[in-house]
C-alpha cells in the first residue's frame, strides 16, 4: 500500500509542478492518472478489512488465499495493460501514444510487483508445506 501512496504522492508533486509551468497536456493526464491511483487506493482501503488473509488467522488456507488473491490481481493487471496496448495500436495522435505509453510502463511496473508478491507467497507455502 505504501509503495501506492508514494507513486500517487510524486504523481501530485508532478502535477503541481505542471500547473505552474502552464502544461495543459501534462496536467490533463497527471489528473486523470492521480485520479485513477486515488480511486484505486479507495478501494483497496475499504476492502482492506474483509481480507481475511490479513487477520491473525495462521496457516497454509490463508496463504494459499492470499495466492489466489494475487493471482487474480495479475490476471486483472495483465488484461488492463493489453488493454492499453490495444489503444495504443489504434492511437493516433503523438498524445494519447505517450500517454498510453506512460501507462503501460507503469502497468509493467505494477505487474512487477505483484510477480514479487507471488514469489514470496510461494516460499512461504514451500516452506509450509515441507
Amino acid at each position: 500500500m505504501q509503495a501506492y501512496l508514494d507513486e500517487a504522492n510524486a504523481h501530485f508533486q508532478e502535477l503541481k509542478h505542471a500547473v505552474e509551468q502552464q502544461q495543459l497536456p501534462q496536467v490533463a493526464w497527471l489528473a486523470e492518472r492521480l485520479a485513477a491511483q486515488i480511486e484505486a487506493i479507495n478501494r483497496e482501503s475499504e476492502a482492506w478489512s474483509l481480507r481475511v488473509w490479513d487477520s491473525a488467522s495462521p496457516g497454509l488456507r490463508r496463504w494459499q488465499r492470499k495466492r489466489l488473491e494475487t493471482q487474480e490481481f495479475e490476471r486483472r493487471l495483465l488484461e488492463m495493460k493489453q488493454q492499453r496496448q490495444q489503444q495504443y495500436q489504434q492511437a493516433t495522435t503523438l498524445d494519447d501514444q505517450q500517454r498510453l505509453a506512460r501507462e503501460i510502463t507503469a502497468f509493467d511496473g505494477r505487474l512487477a510487483r505483484c510477480r514479487q508478491a507471488l514469489e514470496e507467497i510461494e516460499r512461504v507455502l514451500a516452506r509450509i508445506t515441507r
